[in-house]
């Protein structure tokens, strides 16, 4: 796991190395994605903005909104494959969303279970350490719980069924913890 203290809400978030999580105000600020040497931004929102960095050589436009129907699972692969060829170039990659919190957390999760090897469940509390108001939507959750089964051919989350709705099962203590109004 990453053992780098995180930037802050506001900055850039290291998850490993070569991989950076964001909200996309921190991504617009040059100053830090210089600093960081970003070679790669992968923007998951409905807004295109341009390259706020010299650094950056590349740069990928998702243009998903947060919503549970989103197919970012179509994404989860061309991504991780892309995270990996800015590493072994030695570049880094920033992902982010508006918020960095559902879609571009997603994104770096994906790519923890696919090139680090880790289950859905540690790299959740992985790239949460990071950045620890990340929290998928559900739908994405759902797409991960599929991705880890192809990935792996079993599962370390599962999604149950709640007084909200169906959730990954690592939150069914917070929803039995809520107390109704």
């Amino acid at each position: 796991m990453n053992r780098s203290r995180p930037a802050g809400l506001s900055g850039l978030c290291p998850v490993t190395e070569h991989l950076y999580l964001s909200n996309g105000r921190a991504a617009g600020d040059s100053v830090q994605v210089s600093r960081c040497e970003i070679t790669c931004v992968v923007n998951v929102s409905g807004s295109r903005k341009s390259c706020p960095s010299p650094t950056v050589v590349e740069y990928v436009h998702i243009p998903l909104p947060d919503s549970p129907l989103s197919p970012l699972c179509l994404h989860f692969d061309p991504v991780s494959e892309k995270i990996q060829a800015h590493a072994r170039s030695g570049g880094r990659t920033l992902v982010h969303c508006n918020a960095g919190v559902s879609r571009s957390a997603t994104l770096c999760i994906a790519h923890l279970m696919k090139h680090r090897g880790v289950t859905l469940l540690e790299a959740h509390a992985w790239v949460k350490s990071c950045r620890p108001m990340v929290r998928p939507n559900h739908g994405f959750w759902k797409q991960l719980v599929q991705y880890e089964m192809q990935l792996r051919g079993c599962n370390s989350v599962h999604m149950v069924s709640s007084s909200i709705g169906e959730i990954p099962d690592i939150y069914e203590g917070e929803i039995k913890n809520m107390v109704p109004l």
